[in-house]
């Protein structure tokens, strides 16, 4: 059985040990690499269901000509083919049909071509060779097909060497910018949370600022059914944008339709927005309900005076429907289902708790619902027209106001088990299962995210189509793109249902293939990637996102010399975003004065009293560390001493000081969170809690963005950084922020 589940495992990816940040190797147990096993759909209890799950395998593997895609770098081409031995004698023709629709193709004879393996199945001797091609081959999408074989044929996409790097940061150049949680931006025109109306304000302060960029939080679509379910990293569909954060004025519809203007214009209505602008949280459920209420009315004046009408905004409509197809489908029809089923008496969440037929995206009932229920799917397409719409209108104001950078978005590693993404596509995602991360220095219990993580034979069974739309959604309106744990490209830490996390077990993933891919499309966005890989990152990863392209993320506190001491700004890797902090980690002010150390007893976060002391002994030591550093680059405050009782808080002085200190380094980029540009001490999520616990996920910003160029602290870190990284000059490109694409209509298109 040991042997069984070895190689069980091996072909399907668990990884046998792993070892953590602290070095203390792990080994798997049997037990969860049996779950492990279960989660992706292969029973492995028994000695006759493991070795009957390898023969399915291995059929799967041996039994067609050609595997499903293979991902190649520029040069000549290596193509397995897996061929029976009683055909190795006869000619075979290929055929390679190239993305541009031109077409290359050749003979060959297999038994001349060098053999790799050999394999008794089902009473055949099959046999794997090499056919190796001079040919050269574009970077893009093609196809390669066998004549003779049952017409086998397989996606071959030929990857470029490294990711797209921006003009602004090629070279010397180095940038720096925003950082913030769209939702928490406070204004005097928002409906109580962010939107994109205030996204492009932003801009206009980078711009003024001398700022490259903004990164925002993830912004894909969330579960509009329910508005209290808020984490931006656990959402419903990642292919789809959150219409939450859509400016319902800058909508349109809007300024045709008198009746949504009387509504909204109305005393009432506006003593219910200036309640949720007022508000120390985001209202989620407040804001839902009254976009909701203006939105229904606006959809409706779409279908009457443009659907019914055949405009061209009817036709833009319809072309945006065309050109997303089943991305834009599923997730609306997911919406309206939900919506239908979370109805009183009987509301349930989730498409697992739906009845029975309705689970089966592709069964009678769901059709049946969708041409009874067309109208409604299509309020949810129209939405989602609109934020793309918005968002991409964004991208192209950064590019108008000559931004380097342009917007930075945020891909998040997973999506919620019962959301619209698992409805749609349920063979790719693992049943049983769930992301997270083992225990470290910031999460001593470790970490079980909730979100099933795909499947990686699936994935490449699907010719890694879903991993493809979910870039290309989110680099074609943006100038660059973070990606969340990009660890997760190389390996993933699965959590067995009913195991503890430190049970989980790590599955690998086809880590060249994959970052193959993200080249590629960010190269044909004109896309800057970011990787977040903080935590426990193997060394194979680091030295492959380098030579890609794929800039690395550094955290001021972890960053450190071999005697703990804080690295000097010129220490820092040039391919990098160097940081304060982020939304997981507390701000500055937070950190200097142990704010998380005492949320976290409060929240009985620590394991036990000892770690908690080491924590706080060790932040001590961190604020002297923090100064020395300071001292090293003359830059602690005018009249200060170097001891942390000299600053009791964070001052403006001081801050500006960290934040200089950091924007010396040579790394690409710098990012600015803007909690620290307005000396908060509360940080944006606090893993490990939910709300009521902790209001994650909810935070306002202190200022209004129309007084942001009050804020003493805000702008004297921005002077800092402006003097320290000077905006290039006129004659560097703009970031592209994806353009404006062919189907918004130019008459209508509004900021």
């Amino acid at each position: 059985m040991s042997d069984l589940l070895d190689r069980l495992c091996e072909q399907c990816g668990v990884l046998p040990e792993y070892r953590d940040i602290w070095g203390q190797a792990h080994r798997t147990s049997d037990a969860a690499r049996r779950a492990v096993l279960l989660a992706q759909g292969i029973a492995a209890g028994t000695d006759a269901q493991a070795a009957g799950a390898l023969l399915a395998l291995e059929r799967g593997d041996w039994g067609r000509p050609l595997p499903p895609v293979q991902v190649a770098r520029l040069g000549p081409l290596r193509i397995p083919l897996t061929l029976p031995a009683e055909d190795e004698g006869r000619p075979w023709r290929w055929r390679l049909r190239r993305e541009s629709g031109a077409e290359d193709q050749g003979d060959f004879t297999p038994a001349a071509l060098e053999e790799t393996g050999r394999r008794q199945l089902d009473g055949r001797t099959l046999v794997r060779r090499t056919l190796k091609l001079e040919l050269a081959v574009e970077p893009g999408y093609h196809s390669f097909s066998l004549e003779g074989a049952g017409g086998a044929g397989m996606s071959l996409i030929v990857a470029p060497a490294a990711c797209y790097e921006p003009p602004a940061i090629r070279g010397e150049g180095r940038a720096w910018g925003l950082a913030t949680q769209l939702y928490g931006v406070r204004s005097e025109r928002n409906w109580g949370m962010g939107d994109f109306g205030d996204l492009r304000h932003i801009l206009d302060y980078c711009s003024e600022a001398g700022a490259g960029t903004v990164m925002l939080n993830p912004l894909h679509a969330l579960f509009p059914d329910s508005p209290e379910r808020t984490c931006p990293y656990s959402p419903s569909s990642r292919a789809c944008f959150d219409t939450l954060y859509l400016e319902v004025e800058g909508i349109a519809d809007f300024a045709e339709c008198p009746d949504a203007q009387a509504m909204v214009q109305a005393p009432p209505f506006q003593a219910r927005l200036r309640a949720l602008r007022a508000a120390r949280l985001v209202d989620y459920g407040g804001v839902a309900q009254a976009k909701a209420e203006v939105f229904g009315r606006l959809y409706r004046h779409f279908r009457d005076a443009h659907l019914a009408a055949g405009s061209e905004r009817a036709l833009a409509f319809r072309a945006y429907q065309a050109g997303h197809g089943e991305r834009l489908r599923g997730p609306a029809l997911f919406d309206a289902l939900q919506e239908h089923f979370s109805a009183p008496p009987d509301a349930v969440w989730g498409w697992p708790a739906w009845p029975g037929p309705f689970q089966d995206r592709q069964g009678a009932e769901v059709a049946a619902f969708l041409e009874t229920h067309l109208e409604r799917v299509e309020y949810f397409e129209y939405l989602q027209w609109q934020a793309d719409l918005q968002l991409t209108a964004a991208g192209a104001r950064s590019a108008e106001l000559g931004l380097g950078l342009g917007v930075v978005l945020d891909l998040a590693i997973g999506v919620a088990a019962g959301g619209a993404d698992t409805w749609a596509r349920r063979e790719l995602f693992a049943q049983g299962a769930s992301a997270g991360a083992p225990p470290d220095e910031l999460n001593l219990l470790g970490q079980d995210w909730g979100l099933p993580p795909w499947i990686p034979r699936q994935l490449t069974a699907a010719a890694y189509r879903p991993f493809i739309e979910l870039l290309r959604a989110h680099m074609a309106p943006a100038g660059g793109l973070r990606m969340d744990h990009v660890m997760g490209l190389f390996r993933l830490f699965w959590v067995a249902t009913g195991l503890p996390i430190a049970d989980g077990a790590y599955v690998s993933y086809p880590f060249a293939d994959l970052l193959g891919i993200l080249a590629l499309e960010s190269q044909r966005n004109r896309c800057l990637v970011i990787g977040e890989d903080l935590g426990t990152v193997p060394d194979e990863v680091r030295q492959a996102l380098g030579p890609a392209g794929v800039l690395s993320t550094r955290i001021l506190a972890f960053e450190r010399l071999g005697d703990g001491q804080l690295k000097p700004p010129r220490d820092y890797p040039a391919q990098a975003v160097a940081a304060v902090t982020t939304h997981d980690l507390p701000t500055l002010a937070g950190f200097w004065m142990g704010v998380d150390i005492g949320l976290r007893t409060e929240l009985k976060l620590y394991p036990d009293e000892a770690a908690r002391d080491r924590q706080i002994v060790g932040r001590a030591g961190d604020r002297v560390q923090l100064l020395l550093a300071l001292e090293g680059e003359s830059l602690v405050p005018a009249g200060s001493g170097l001891r942390p009782a000299d600053f009791p808080l964070m001052t403006a002085e001081l801050s500006a000081a960290v934040y200089t200190y950091l924007a010396r380094a040579p790394s690409k980029l710098l990012l600015l969170e803007l909690e620290d540009g307005f000396g908060g001490q509360d940080q944006a999520n606090l893993p490990g809690t939910v709300s009521p616990a902790y209001p994650c996920w909810h935070l306002k910003q202190p200022l209004d963005l129309e007084q942001w160029h009050g804020s003493a602290c805000l702008e004297g870190i921005v002077q800092a950084l402006a003097r320290e990284r000077p905006a290039p000059g006129p004659g560097v490109p703009a970031a592209p922020g994806g353009g404006l694409r062919s189907w918004i209509p130019r008459a209508t298109y509004r900021l």
